[in-house]
């Protein structure tokens, strides 16, 4: 006969991680009444976001235990980000002085006018 207490998981973890978005979630809403500037206002959302979302993928998705495979796919991604960020960043300054005044169309147009 299998013994199913070392099978059943402690529920006390969900417990505790599911009163904690509850007490986030009002904080949240608590936070909208402050009516904080946007930056910090946006800035605190996101903070209270994270937390809310870390907690959420490290227990209900069970990846508090997935430590090496997580922060690898995490430094891959922080890695294109960057990238992908710097791209648009770097091309616009290395275009900056060959840019014309005006377009080309804006100037044909304006040629035609005189």
């Amino acid at each position: 006969m299998s013994d199913h207490s070392t099978a059943a998981h402690d529920v006390r973890p969900y417990y505790f991680v599911f009163g904690a978005l509850l007490v986030l979630t009002v904080v949240t809403v608590l936070v909208s009444y402050w009516h904080l500037p946007p930056g910090p206002a946006i800035a605190v959302g996101l903070a209270i976001a994270t937390v809310k979302a870390s907690l959420v993928a490290a227990f209900f998705m069970h990846l508090k235990g997935e430590r090496v495979i997580i922060y690898g796919l995490l430094g891959v991604t922080t890695f294109f980000v960057i990238i992908l960020f710097l791209l648009p960043i770097t091309d616009s300054n290395w275009t900056s002085e060959r840019r014309p005044d005006k377009p080309a169309l804006a100037a044909q147009a304006e040629a035609s006018e005189h």
